[in-house]
């Protein structure tokens, strides 16, 4: 398998959360989320969990055994907690998470796990790409955030009701009915989104973090095959250029999204 990456952090002066790395026929991509200023709660912040948490993930995949990729997602979120738990509040909402991506290749055929709204993008020989998400978080945001429609921005009542929606959320998290995400719990990866495709049927895969994914929503600037074409004629550093520059188009605008760390890995030459 060959691996190529790019990597952009959102913001200048603040650490790129995304984490990406491979090791012979395998690669994770992981997106970290959690609350900013919260060190009373985790000394070490969501960049730290992300590359600890991507790390043990990589010294599982590295030894080729072939074991589930479920295990391996809740081994490794067990020992990460491990780490810190006993010097930060890992119970607590806002405690260092992470969306993650897995594909490995192995035995003919390529293993995918998704937990949370990441993307992994297959690049099918016949039929175009075939797109995978954890739609479940997005879907629970959307509902949270229903009592918000109508309420005009920059009120004291939106920002009362935008604060009970975060909460709302947050309730839905690692819970029945609501969306997992990997943190404290390594229960959440027997929740994960998982399949298995013949590599014969896949000229290669992309995985994309959720910013990295504006391209084509909501920037719409191309489609799924759009991004599957750019990969192959320019790599993963021309997706986040074009993110960027949509980014910075948009800025200033009352809708306009706030940057965020994107990543992009793509693997050809799978077998």
């Amino acid at each position: 398998m060959h691996v190529s990456m790019a990597t952009s952090a959102g913001r200048a002066g603040r650490p790129n959360e995304d984490f990406v790395g491979a090791v012979p026929g395998a690669a994770v991509l992981l997106d970290g989320a959690g609350i900013p200023g919260t060190e009373s709660i985790c000394s070490h912040g969501v960049a730290w969990y992300t590359h600890r948490l991507g790390g043990a993930l990589l010294g599982r995949l590295s030894r080729d055994d072939g074991r589930d990729l479920v295990a391996i997602l809740a081994s490794a979120i067990d020992e990460t907690a491990a780490e810190h738990r006993d010097t930060c509040d890992l119970t607590n909402p806002g405690s260092p998470q992470a969306t993650v991506v897995i594909v490995r290749a192995h035995r003919g055929r390529l293993d995918h796990l998704l937990l949370a709204d990441s993307f992994l993008v297959l690049d099918q020989v016949r039929g175009g790409p075939q797109v995978r998400t954890d739609e479940r978080e997005v879907t629970a945001r959307r509902v949270c955030s229903a009592p918000l429609d109508g309420v005009p921005r920059g009120t004291r009542e939106y920002d009362r009701i935008r604060d009970s929606c975060v909460e709302a959320l947050r309730a839905r998290r690692n819970q029945p009915g609501g969306y997992w995400i990997a943190k404290d719990d390594p229960r959440a990866a027997e929740e994960a989104v998982t399949g298995s495709r013949p590599l014969d049927d896949l000229n290669g895969v992309a995985l994309l973090s959720n910013g990295a994914s504006r391209i084509v929503s909501p920037y719409g600037l191309t489609d799924w095959s759009g991004v599957a074409d750019l990969l192959g004629a320019h790599g993963p550093a021309e997706i986040i250029r074009r993110v960027r520059q949509a980014e910075a188009g948009a800025r200033g605008g009352p809708d306009a999204p706030v940057p965020d760390d994107a990543t992009v890995a793509h693997c050809t030459h799978l077998g």
